[in-house]
């Protein structure tokens, strides 16, 4: 903690001076500061890890996102990220045993917060690729991962247009919720609502299942509420004819704002030709996350669905 707290007073103090000096916003200052560190004209008194290094960078981002407006600059917490961390390292635990490169797409990238997070935890086993549309929050996200010696591929652009990567692995993405303005993109999707706007976070997961690699696994941090708007049916439909449900993990309600804000795990794995279903889906409710008892019980359980219904 000593380092990380070292760390971000130093990243706050130099994000301060020049947000002052411009007459910037706090973000763009930590820009200018992550800018300054990579150029080596800037240097921390100490020599921090790459997690320490993420810990400290989302000190100050939470800090300039506390004094924003924009309802898109948000960001996943930590134990979020960890878990799903957890759930990646579980579904690819073969994969990183024999020490494959993993590719991982976050099509709301943000910052980067949630995919550093799950890069962190597993060390070099993965190649992260990012989608975002707001220029300031991918601009940060790639001085992050620079300081972070970590291997990512940005694009600036509409998540939900064409994109110009291959498909991947992997895809981990803390879903937009809300409706998704542009009708005429929205038309391209099998989800498309009857009616008016689409959901955003609809469009969002199929057009991840749409650049997964067949067999791949995808891990969605989704509204508890998902399955019970008047669009679920068209979502439903999607999924059955090219995903599979690994899991539906529901999160506890102390990490939410409110219980309307609440969110659940949501695994997939896209189909692929010799390949099944599990015999029987995940459905589990992670305890309070200061309750290591029930946290390590929990984990079991989890093993356990997985040791009797081997994945794909």
């Amino acid at each position: 903690m000593e380092t990380i707290e070292v760390l971000f007073s130093f990243i706050d103090k130099e994000t301060e001076k020049h947000a002052e000096s411009d007459q910037s916003t706090y973000l763009d200052g930590l820009l200018i500061t992550l800018n300054r560190w990579l150029d080596a004209e800037i240097k921390p008194e100490v020599e921090p890890t790459k997690e320490e290094i993420r810990k400290a960078i989302q000190l100050a981002i939470l800090k300039g996102m506390r004094q924003s407006s924009q309802p898109n600059h948000q960001m996943t917490p930590d134990s979020l990220g960890l878990l799903v961390g957890y759930f990646v390292e579980q579904f690819f635990e073969k994969e990183i045993k024999e020490d494959q490169q993993i590719t991982m797409l976050d099509p709301a990238i943000g910052t980067a917060n949630l995919l550093m997070t799950v890069m962190n935890l597993l060390g070099d086993k993965i190649e992260g690729f990012g989608i975002e549309i707001d220029e300031l929050l991918i601009q940060i996200a790639a001085s992050s991962a620079e300081l972070e010696g970590q291997p990512l591929s940005l694009y600036l652009q509409d998540a939900l247009e064409n994109l110009m990567i291959d498909p991947v692995d992997a895809v981990i993405c803390d879903l937009p919720v809300g409706y998704y303005p542009n009708e005429e993109i929205a038309k391209q999707y099998e989800v498309k609502a009857d009616e008016g706007m689409t959901y955003a976070h609809h469009l969002f997961i199929e057009q991840s299942l749409r650049y997964t690699k067949d067999g791949g696994y995808l891990f969605f941090l989704v509204p508890d509420h998902l399955f019970e708007s008047e669009q679920a049916q068209l979502l439903n439909k999607m999924i059955a004819k090219t995903a599979w449900i690994q899991a539906v993990v529901q999160l506890p309600d102390t990490l939410f704002s409110s219980k309307a804000h609440a969110k659940s795990l949501f695994v997939l794995q896209k189909k692929m030709d010799g390949g099944k279903a599990v015999k029987e889906v995940l459905l589990a409710k992670v305890p309070n996350m200061k309750n290591m008892q029930a946290l390590e019980l929990f984990f079991a359980k989890v093993r356990k669905w997985k040791k009797e219904n081997k994945a794909n």
